[in-house]
């Protein structure tokens, strides 16, 4: 999977560089997030605006890192929602779960 890191200050932005988060390469992005954690980098924005399309295992590797932050005091973010990412979040109601933000801004600026 394709990621761009940058780190500001204590938050760690993460650019999904995919078309698709799915099975075949959303344990990257898990595995990536756990090294975060390691590093005691529990601050994290996943920016999801390349993402068009999401699925179970993708929606896992954001929740599992959702609650890894949560558990060391940290915070998840999403920003960038395609329409059809969006959609599968509110079906999953998952939107009730994540704070999402329009842009990477909006979502570093909530910290």
């Amino acid at each position: 999977m394709q990621l761009n890191m940058v780190e500001k200050g204590d938050i760690v932005l993460i650019e999904v560089q995919e078309e698709r988060m799915d099975a075949h390469n959303s344990s990257d992005l898990k595995e990536k997030m756990l090294q975060l954690f390691d590093e005691d980098k529990c601050n994290i924005v996943i920016d999801l605006a390349q993402v068009r399309f999401v699925d179970s295992s993708g929606l896992g590797a954001l929740v599992s890192g959702f609650k890894n932050a949560s558990a060391r005091n940290g915070n998840l973010k999403l920003c960038g929602l395609q329409p059809q990412v969006k959609s599968m979040f509110e079906l999953t109601r998952l939107h009730r779960v994540f704070e999402i933000f329009p842009g990477t801004d909006e979502a570093l600026a909530s910290f």
